[in-house]
């Protein structure tokens, strides 16, 4: 099958059929296999169980757009009071590993989870995150036109739970956003805002948000909400306001929050709360649940005490096995009419995520919310970092276990939740295994998804800022703009004596100097001189884009001390605000 030529070149060399070259003949007898090395490992590196492999291959897994919602049975009993709360707190001994809470879920099924996870525990981060994205079906859905995932996930949920955040109503069907009442939302541990951002783009300009999360490189990024004006949203860091650091678990944060939303919304509260705190915890995924125990619990504690009787609420989990995170399931099951544990098919099925939505929080949630604070406060004053034990139970096993219901509920949603993560982290090392491998369903799926989300499948892009003049023309298409001349007329008795009728004429009170102002998001705002030209307003001013305003440039005076000094200001009223 060689050429003579060769052949008799390596019969020169000491070549024998058969046998390697060498002195000894200790060469190569085989073909060179062509290499089947992954990632930046060293030549010849092999990790056990995900060996490159072209022969491994995945049989697809049936997968539906179609969620199905299961709300645990509602809660009829009262509440307790707050000195029997008290009683339930229980210290032990801290956390180390997860593979014996088998309380709430079967030994097979964790055990099944914690061995599918340790499997690449030394496969690199960029081989995980290719085969991961060639294995899920839902991966191509991203944030849409949005800043991220996040976003998604909370268009999804939305949808799914029949809009009950964008459009809540009570337990009879009746909106709990009275008539000219903006829907006033609160988006905490949530940085960057993509929460946020699709609220704002699904309510325009009929909601007021607040938010509260850590500064630093989890801030809200509110340049960055490009589908939706954020000018609705006011982000609250705590004690201090904008200056304060924003960690949900200091209790001064807690208290300053409250204040801000009470003092904000008239003491109304807020019809929906949502929640999506989370941390690094890299070479520590099994432990994800112990090391977040605090955050489940502040997060909860904040949406109760700034929601009103009737609100909703959504947080993001992960696992939800040990005592402490199902006991606090349990508290908001006794706050709330209705609570579903729920994982949304945009959160990515090999991981440990889920949600828990609360519908309608009870009269009387205030009891748990002062419990909660208590428990936050002694694991802030009695149990630091380095301490060996902390708060292992905030209620008791056997009342959890007593309640056959809720104990049913959480038992089958932590084995179906555990099966299918498992499966999927399987799907991954199939995937990893073999890079031939892909999901061909990805297009299909996210088409699906946008169409029964009623989300626009649109190519995520800065608005625009057009030429100011161009704008308002189109704006103000629809008005007489020779009623809108803002010539300044002297009123007396002549001028009132000429008017006709009152419903001819547009007219306001005026002492200054009357303009329009353009807006294009935060402080680009526009003036319109009298020549008709435009140029950049020079006050500290922020509108949402497209938004026209009639104003009026005033001089204030400010200062009491060093005696009244003149400042540049402004007053207005909208005139239109064109559809984002």
């Amino acid at each position: 099958m060689y050429n003579n030529v060769a052949r008799n070149m390596m019969a020169r060399m000491g070549w024998e059929k058969g046998k390697g070259l060498g002195k000894e003949k200790q060469g190569r007898v085989s073909i060179v296999e062509a290499s089947m090395q992954r990632g930046r490992r060293g030549l010849g590196n092999r990790i056990d169980g995900l060996e490159p492999s072209n022969s491994v291959m995945w049989q697809d897994e049936e997968i539906t757009t179609d969620e199905r919602v299961e709300w645990l049975p509602s809660c009829t009993e009262a509440f307790p009071t707050q000195e029997a709360l008290v009683e339930w707190i229980k210290e032990g001994e801290k956390k180390v590993v997860i593979d014996d809470e088998t309380e709430f879920c079967t030994k097979d099924v964790l055990e099944d989870v914690i061995q599918s996870k340790t499997v690449f525990d030394n496969l690199e981060n960029d081989e995980l995150r290719r085969a991961r994205t060639r294995a899920n079906p839902f991966e191509t859905i991203r944030g849409g036109f949005f800043q991220n995932r996040a976003a998604m996930k909370m268009a999804n949920i939305d949808a799914v739970f029949d809009y009950m955040f964008t459009n809540p109503k009570d337990e009879h069907g009746m909106s709990l956003v009275k008539p000219s009442e903006l829907v006033y939302f609160a988006d905490i541990c949530a940085g960057p805002g993509g929460f946020s951002e699709y609220i704002l783009w699904r309510l325009k300009s009929n909601a007021k948000g607040f938010g509260f999360t850590l500064r630093g490189n989890n801030d809200f990024k509110l340049d960055e909400f490009y589908a939706a004006p954020c000018e609705f949203f006011e982000p609250h860091y705590g004690v201090g306001g904008l200056e304060g650091d924003g960690d949900v678990t200091k209790l001064e944060n807690l208290e300053a929050f409250r204040d801000f939303v009470m003092q904000s919304t008239q003491g109304a509260g807020l019809h929906f709360v949502m929640a999506d705190g989370g941390f690094s915890v890299e070479g520590q995924e099994n432990l994800q649940e112990v090391l977040s125990k605090q955050l489940y619990l502040c997060q909860f504690c904040c949406a109760l005490s700034v929601l009103r009787i009737g609100g909703n609420f959504v947080c993001k989990l992960f696992d939800i096995f040990t005592p402490f995170s199902v006991g606090l399931v349990y508290l908001l099951y006794r706050s709330f009419r209705r609570v579903c544990i729920h994982k949304p098919i945009t959160s990515r099925p090999a991981n440990s995520e889920r949600y828990i939505v609360c519908e309608g929080m009870r009269e009387g949630a205030e009891l748990i919310h002062d419990y909660l604070y208590e428990v936050n406060r002694q694991l802030c004053s009695k149990y630091g970092v380095l301490a060996k034990r902390t708060i292992t139970e905030v209620v008791p096993l056997d009342v959890m276990k007593g309640d056959k219901a809720f104990f049913d509920y959480i038992l089958q949603s932590n084995i179906r939740l555990g099966e299918n993560q498992a499966l999927h982290l399987n799907k991954i090392k199939a995937f990893a295994q073999n890079v031939s491998l892909h999901e061909v369903r990805q297009s299909e799926v996210r088409r699906q998804c946008f169409e029964a989300w009623d989300i626009p499948d649109q190519v995520r892009a800065a608005p625009s800022k057009p030429e100011p003049g161009a704008k308002f023309e189109v704006l103000m298409k629809h008005e007489n703009q020779k009623q809108l001349k803002l010539d300044r007329v002297q009123l007396d008795a002549a001028v009132l004596a000429s008017i006709d009728s009152i419903y001819n004429y547009k007219c306001i009170v005026s002492g200054g100097e009357c303009t329009f102002l353009m807006g294009f998001g935060r402080s680009h705002v526009y003036r319109r001189l009298p020549n008709g030209k435009w140029m950049k307003l020079d006050i500290n001013v922020e509108l949402p884009r497209e938004t026209l305003v009639l104003a009026e440039l005033v001089n204030e005076l400010r200062g009491e001390d060093d005696g009244p000094r003149p400042a540049r200001s402004c007053l207005g009223d909208p005139i239109s605000l064109a559809s984002y």
